[in-house]
């Protein structure tokens, strides 16, 4: 293979062993790192957990334990620009000039302002050969919600819903169990287990009484934060979402300052936050969703997924808060009375509707899932 096809091969290896991170390494990015000298891969590792060695720690400790793994003269291939600050771990930048690496080849840099080039610099400046981009899109999407948070203030917001294929969510009753298939379900844990917090508004709290965990539960598994948006804190204190002890917590977003049912929330561990309320042009009052994305993106959670019904997720699209769409489409059709997936302003004219990028599409079960990137104007 010529140099830039071994770079990507190697590079991909190291995309592999980050995604081992997918569901744990919240907040942090998902990163993994390849050890090669000539030509040969040395050691390996990625990074499991906030506070536990980054992935070039971890590569680096394993080809220490080898006697006969010597790193002179070797190439580091890692996802991610390696650090170069104390945090809860020192730089990884030292940590590869130490152990003798000619040659650190990266994906994409890191835009955490701690880090953000000076990880690269620190290296060149060691003498060490640095080159970045090599599958970079891949990368990307990998951490796409840490780069949104570190460049913007505010998560990615992924919007999951299911539909027929007449793009109906539910009967004109309200019934929807169960519109799509058990595999969609399934796969739907997935994507909950890999967000920072699951988003859901009032209406589907009193209508589903949802838990919003991750599903089946246990040790290993890290429970997101759970957001319910509730401008009239008419959320129920006996709501399932608080029986789960072991997982994150509840934050609510209100505009109300109605000090007993404050109260009576908090009592059962909730967090409050206040917003404000804006007036959307065809919909009238609503939560500022802007807003409430800045405090998500403080509280440094880098993907929310959104299940919410169809008020809740139009608004969201109105205000541009959604960055794609996760659709399930069940092979059925349901009938003009059906409940629609958006509430949303009819547009103008054609020229203006929304429109969306497809990023995926798969078969999952009797389902199709297809992943979209919401292009704004």
């Amino acid at each position: 293979m010529s140099g830039d096809a071994l770079d990507r091969h190697f590079m991909a290896r190291a995309l592999e062993l980050a995604a081992n991170g997918l569901t744990t390494a919240h907040p942090n990015p998902r990163v993994g790192c390849v050890l090669v000298r000539e030509g040969r891969i040395v050691a390996e590792g990625w990074h499991e957990r906030a506070g536990g060695p980054h992935a070039e720690a971890v590569a680096l400790d394993r080809a220490a334990a080898n006697p006969a793994a010597s790193l002179a003269g070797a190439t580091a291939y890692v996802t991610l620009e390696p650090c170069s600050h104390h945090g809860r771990t020192p730089p990884c930048s030292d940590a590869l000039i130490r152990a003798g690496v000619a040659r650190v080849v990266y994906a994409v840099g890191d835009p955490n302002p701690l880090v953000n080039g000076r990880g690269a610099q620190r290296l060149r400046e060691a003498g060490v050969s640095v080159q970045s981009g090599v599958l970079e899109a891949e990368a990307t999407q990998l951490n796409a919600g840490f780069i949104k948070r570190m460049r913007s203030g505010v998560p990615l917001v992924r919007l999951k819903m299911a539909m027929s294929l007449d793009g109906r969510t539910a009967l004109s009753d309200g019934r929807s169990q169960w519109l799509s298939g058990e595999a969609a379900r399934l796969d739907v844990q997935a994507w909950r287990a890999r967000s920072g917090a699951i988003l859901t508004g009032i209406g589907t709290v009193r209508a589903d009484d949802p838990r919003l965990s991750v599903r089946p539960t246990g040790p290993q598994v890290r429970q997101p934060l759970r957001v319910i948006l509730d401008s009239t804190l008419a959320t129920p204190p006996t709501a399932r979402v608080f029986e789960d002890t072991a997982a994150q917590g509840v934050w609510i977003f209100t505009s109300c300052t109605d000090t007993r049912r404050r109260e009576a929330l908090q009592a059962r561990g909730a967090r409050i936050e206040q917003v404000a309320a804006v007036t959307v042009p065809g919909t009238g009052a609503q939560l500022d969703l802007a807003q409430v994305l800045g405090v998500l993106g403080q509280g440094a959670i880098n993907e929310v997924l959104v299940e919410a019904g169809a008020t809740l997720a139009g608004a969201l699209v109105q205000q541009q808060c959604v960055d794609e769409l996760l659709l399930y489409i069940a092979p059925i059709v349901l009938g003009d009375r059906a409940r629609g997936l958006l509430h949303l302003p009819e547009p103008p004219s054609l020229a203006q509707a929304r429109r969306f990028a497809l990023i995926d599409s798969a078969a999952v079960g009797a389902d199709q899932r297809i992943r979209l990137r919401v292009t704004h104007s």
